[in-house]
């Protein structure tokens, strides 16, 4: 039930672009400066790639909270 490495950088990815998306444009009207609206939330989306990934491959190892397949299975039908 663990997720695969590719996995957790596919969501790590398309969570980080909108969340680099949304910072650039809120530091931007912030501070009306595109350079510093880039820097900023460019480096917002390295740091936060990086906990996002640690985060996400810790959680993975937890079995709390986790349904099994076949406990799925039985529950729905």
């Amino acid at each position: 039930m663990m997720e695969t490495t590719l996995r957790t950088l596919a969501k790590t990815a398309t969570w980080q672009i909108s969340g680099l998306i949304a910072m650039a444009a809120i530091t931007y009207a912030v501070t009306g400066s595109l350079a510093e609206g880039g820097t900023v939330a460019v480096i917002c989306t390295i740091t936060g790639t990086v906990s996002y990934v640690i985060h996400e491959r810790l959680w993975s190892r937890v079995r709390w909270g986790r349904v099994a397949e076949a406990a799925k299975a039985v529950a729905i039908g």
